[in-house]
């Protein structure tokens, strides 16, 4: 018999906000919206982040902070502290390194963890994932939401089932009885345009998906049809990868829905690549590879990648390359759920790029010009200045 697995999906709680609400006591219990300066209504940014008293006003995070602002006047409105939501992260994973070597980051504020081989140092499984949340609000102050399961995506939907400060076990005796009356829609990879398909069937549960024959769901929805009827099922082979060195800097974004809406697209990759720039300068690295990553309704999931004849951390070289990738999908046709960006092929900034990239002439400037961007914000905070935005040529 194989050994059980015990994978464990670790969610911080309104990532941002909570920590924005540690550091100022007197914003908790009230509406705390991080993001874009709403303008008293007319600001054109939108929410990175929401606490959760502000989530029953109807906000979530990439809604326009304009919005924002009519549903909730009263709301707390702070600007992105991109810095010290970095320190918090790094802390939270430096206490995560403590129970197991095998961690997998999904982004600043998630992880998967697979403490099958490291459980027995701490007790049960169980008690592994109390201690874990009682060192992570011990060292950090704030809340993380728990799910423990024999596989990865049984894991990630436990840990939103009971947040905020959740801890949801799914044993692989109960993993059906978990899974089979959920929503449809819970699990990985079914969107929209899939639920439409499912609907004429009378499929509106996870345990009606799974006991579907196999050979109906293959002819209405090909290879990806076996796949989703296998998660229903339980079945998930996928395995934690760990992180080993940095080959790579990215930072990506899920929308809390999915959004169709090419301009908000285009100004978050904005965003994401004024972060990737600046994350590189401060490493003292630049890179040659861009890879533009997009996750479509239904969990499909895309990367471009396009490789330049010279390194670069200059966020209009990194957006640039991004968003001409990024126009070749229609997303009109199927709706965006994740945008990200990477930088790979990394090299140490103070070698010499290229015989056609020189560092006296006008690229020494865009190099003195990003540092000296780089104090301003560093000083007056990200939104001190910001970049804008220009469809790709």
């Amino acid at each position: 018999m194989e050994k059980e697995q015990f994978i464990v999906h670790v969610d911080m709680d309104a990532f941002f906000a909570s920590i924005e609400q540690r550091d100022h006591p007197e914003h908790q219990g009230k509406p705390v919206i991080v993001g874009a300066d709403p303008q008293e209504g007319r600001g054109r940014g939108v929410v990175s982040a929401c606490s959760y008293e502000a989530r029953k006003f109807g906000i979530h995070s990439a809604l326009p902070i304009s919005t924002a602002y009519k549903l909730c006047p009263q709301a707390i409105f702070l600007p992105v502290d991109m810095k010290k939501y970095i320190h918090v992260s790094r802390q939270v994973f430096q206490i995560l390194e403590t129970f197991t070597p095998d961690i997998e980051p999904i982004s600043i504020d998630e992880a998967f963890l697979d403490i099958s081989h490291s459980f027995h140092l701490f007790g049960t499984p169980v008690e592994t994932c109390r201690k874990i949340k009682k060192a992570v609000k011990e060292g950090t102050g704030l809340n993380a939401s728990l799910g423990l399961a024999p596989n990865m995506m049984t894991a990630k939907i436990a840990s939103d089932l009971e947040k905020p400060d959740g801890f949801v076990v799914v044993t692989q005796a109960g993993l059906q009885d978990f899974l089979f009356p959920l929503p449809v829609e819970k699990l990985w990879g079914i969107g929209r345009k899939t639920r439409e398909v499912l609907k004429p069937l009378g499929i509106s549960t996870v345990g009606d998906l799974a006991r579907l024959d196999a050979s109906v769901l293959i002819k209405l929805l090909g290879k990806h049809g076996d796949h989703i009827r296998k998660l229903a099922n339980g079945i998930d082979p996928r395995e934690v990868v760990p992180s080993l060195e940095t080959k790579s800097i990215g930072n990506e974004h899920t929308f809390n829905s999915d959004i169709s809406d090419r301009q908000l697209l285009l100004d978050t990759l904005m965003a994401l690549s004024e972060n990737v720039s600046r994350r590189m300068r401060k490493k003292g690295l630049k890179g040659k590879t861009v890879t533009l990553k997009i996750r479509f309704e239904d969990f499909t999931t895309y990367t471009r990648s396009v490789t330049l004849p010279f390194p670069t951390n200059f966020i209009e070289d990194i957006y640039g390359r991004a968003a001409e990738k990024c126009q070749t999908f229609d997303i009109n046709r199927s709706p965006v759920r994740l945008i990200g960006v990477q930088v790979s092929n990394l090299a140490d900034s103070e070698e010499q790029p290229s015989l056609f990239h020189d560092s006296t002439g006008k690229n020494g400037k865009r190099e003195k010009l990003h540092e000296a961007l780089d104090i301003i914000k560093d000083k007056f905070g990200d939104r001190a200045i910001l970049h804008r935005r220009k469809p790709p040529e």
